[in-house]
């Protein structure tokens, strides 16, 4: 048995080797997993960077597909569908450490407003809770992050509106823009909702498309100088849209990644490089839950991962976003390489 990986996955070569007698792994670099790096593989396991669709696989004896991520719009789902592959995403691997990102970001940027907010605190590493509750903020889906980004939010005392339509939660997209001063997507990307047709159990967000969920006319909708954050999937978020309102905005992801869009990246408050979900615990959750896919697709014993060590709070510096958004201004054709040497807290 064959299994070629994304090199970056942490744990996945090691435990393999050790565990499971008569199973081969190649670890790849994604510019290096093409057709015919994978012909003769049983098993891909992937990030974000392998588009996996027919071209990949089509002449290839794979027969599971599994990607260390939560979002999964980098694989054609119903061409696996139709090839009887199987393939499996991870949700929640890295729910916390999205939702530590989001928070980071909120402080960053509400210290940042103190002074024409009129709001400054004793503390202020952290917007206090009496404060924080003349603010409103919009999380727009309510899957593993933006539930948990929901409970952090109404810990630190913010209003909470919820947009989450397939699971029957929360308020119109329109009472949203109205109403909120903090708005976070949190939704896969979908593009229509036939590419979830044939995998009816993973239709996490019900198949209602979200390109480009966040659009001119939303944003139109949005009470002035609402602040807009995007750490869910570039495509949801119309950029130039985005750019064209006026609205502050946080990015950490992008449309058309790893190539960005220099203006939209100069324009905005905080950006950075697809890491929100980046930590430790959250690459082990995710080889983990590849492996035990694996496992029982394959009946192989299974194998438990070691948690990953205990880390020091990467928001030791408090402008430690900051100090990444002036990184990626600095060098934005470095996004990959920035990416890979960012360090997992």
């Amino acid at each position: 048995m064959r299994i070629v990986c994304d090199a970056h996955i942490p744990y996945l070569v090691d435990a393999v080797q050790n565990a499971w007698q008569g199973v081969d792994i190649f670890p790849m670099e994604p510019e290096e997993i093409t057709p015919s790096a994978v012909r003769d593989a049983d098993v891909l396991i992937v990030r974000t960077r392998t588009q996996v669709n027919e071209s990949l696989l089509a002449h290839s004896s794979v027969r599971m597909v599994c990607t260390a991520t939560i979002g999964y719009d980098h694989i054609d789902t119903a061409y696996c569908d139709s090839r009887d592959i199987r393939w499996v995403s991870c949700p929640g691997c890295n729910a916390k450490a999205v939702c530590e990102y989001i928070e980071e970001a909120i402080d960053e940027y509400l210290n940042s407003q103190l002074s024409t907010l009129h709001t400054a605190s004793a503390d202020r590493s952290r917007p206090c809770r009496d404060k924080n509750s003349q603010f409103s903020i919009g999380i727009i889906g309510v899957g593993h992050v933006g539930s948990l980004v929901a409970q952090m939010a109404e810990r630190k005392g913010f209003r909470v509106l919820l947009n989450d339509p397939p699971k029957g939660i929360g308020v119109s997209l329109d009472e949203i823009a109205k109403n909120c001063d903090i708005i976070t997507f949190h939704t896969p990307l979908i593009l229509k909702p036939s590419t979830l047709l044939l995998s009816p159990s993973k239709r996490g967000s019900g198949g209602v498309p979200t390109y480009h969920l966040c659009d001119e006319a939303f944003l139109r909708r949005c009470k002035p100088g609402a602040l807009i954050i995007n750490a869910a999937r570039g495509g949801v978020v119309d950029e130039q849209a985005l750019l064209r309102s006026g609205h502050p905005y946080i990015l950490d992801t992008w449309e058309n990644e790893p190539h960005l869009n220099h203006e939209v990246l100069e324009h905005a408050l905080f950006a950075s490089m697809h890491i929100a979900g980046y930590s430790e615990e959250g690459k082990r959750n995710a080889s983990q839950m590849c492996l035990d896919a694996i496992a029982q697709q394959f009946r192989l014993p299974p194998i438990t991962l070691l948690p990953p060590p205990k880390k020091a709070p990467a928001a030791a510096d408090s402008a430690w976003l900051a100090s990444i958004t002036a990184q990626l201004k600095a060098t934005p054709d470095r996004f990959e390489q920035l990416r890979k040497e960012y360090p997992l807290r």
